[in-house]
């Protein structure tokens, strides 16, 4: 196998050749102008080609300089990607857990202290995305996910089934809550990714309007909901404390499945083993606690 440049002139080539000036390459690296052109002529002299020619006071690209340089480009790229992927990978002693938003503040977070308190040598990272992350990369240890099972190259553990609520806050309409399926969908109500159609069956009414206020965040509905702008079809899991707490009521008990059931869900890694049991375990446990909560 011939070998591979070095990496510093395969950097000063590709900002040259992005830069088009000697400087401002020179400027980008913080190195100095005579490094970037002894740089240049070096890594022609290995390859046995021409990659810039003069033109004017500047450089131009040849034809073999334009097509190595789009090469080039890619593997540093690759390359960077690289070692942002193996930094980024969950350290001795640490703890990663990815989550939604929603679920990591109204559900997991109130609880970690118990975990905290039981496992103290681990420095737990919360990893909260709406994008669902692909745990088989190594960079998140567990995760918590909501649909019907069945990830590949996934270990899963069911956690719960949930079912969705209407809510309001105790102040709204200065305390003349709606308490009838019709006086709940004649709004106004904040509307969410969640449907209304499977409650309005149960409740044999027509869906809300369309008008108002949409948010596709839930934690943003269960902010508006508590500022007493409308009420809110929300996930039970996500308003269990506020509705404990008093900061939530309840207006209807006529609720409906959520189609969605929650899963922890772990990749099968030798150095993350211990972790994944303490973690999965404890969740267990927790998860046991809030249904005896809600009978």
């Amino acid at each position: 196998m011939r070998p591979l440049p070095p990496l510093s002139a395969l950097r000063s080539f590709e900002a040259l050749a992005r830069l088009g000036s000697v400087t401002q390459a020179a400027s980008e690296l913080h190195v100095t102008h005579s490094a970037i052109s002894q740089q240049i002529r070096q890594l022609e002299d290995m390859l046995g080609v021409v990659l810039f020619v003069r033109e004017g006071r500047g450089l131009r690209l040849t034809e073999d300089g334009r097509l190595y340089a789009l090469q080039v480009r890619i593997g540093l790229t690759e390359l960077t990607e690289a070692t942002r992927l193996i930094q980024a990978r969950p350290r001795d002693g640490e703890l990663v857990v990815a989550v939604m938003p929603s679920f990591g503040a109204h559900w997991l977070l109130p609880r970690l202290p118990r975990f905290q308190v039981r496992f103290p040598q681990y420095r737990i990272s919360l990893r909260a995305s709406l994008d669902i992350q692909d745990l088989r990369q190594g960079l998140v240890d567990i995760g918590v996910r909501m649909g019907q099972g069945g990830w590949e190259g996934l270990q899963q553990q069911h956690l719960f089934d949930d079912e969705l609520v209407v809510v309001a806050a105790p102040g709204f309409r200065q305390g003349k809550l709606p308490r009838t399926p019709a006086e709940i969908v004649a709004g106004p109500v904040v509307r969410t990714v969640e449907s209304w159609m499977g409650w309005c069956q149960a409740a044999g009414v027509e869906e809300p309007s369309q008008a108002g206020l949409w948010i596709n965040d839930s934690n943003l509905v269960l902010q508006a909901v508590q500022q007493g702008m409308g009420v809110a079809l929300e996930r039970r899991s996500l308003v269990d404390a506020g509705l404990k707490s008093g900061m939530l009521v309840q207006l209807s008990d006529i609720v409906v499945p959520y189609p969605y059931p929650h899963w922890l869900v772990w990749p099968q890694r030798e150095s993350s083993l211990l972790k994944q049991r303490d973690f999965a375990g404890w969740m267990a446990e927790e998860v046991a606690l809030y249904q005896r909560g809600l009978a």
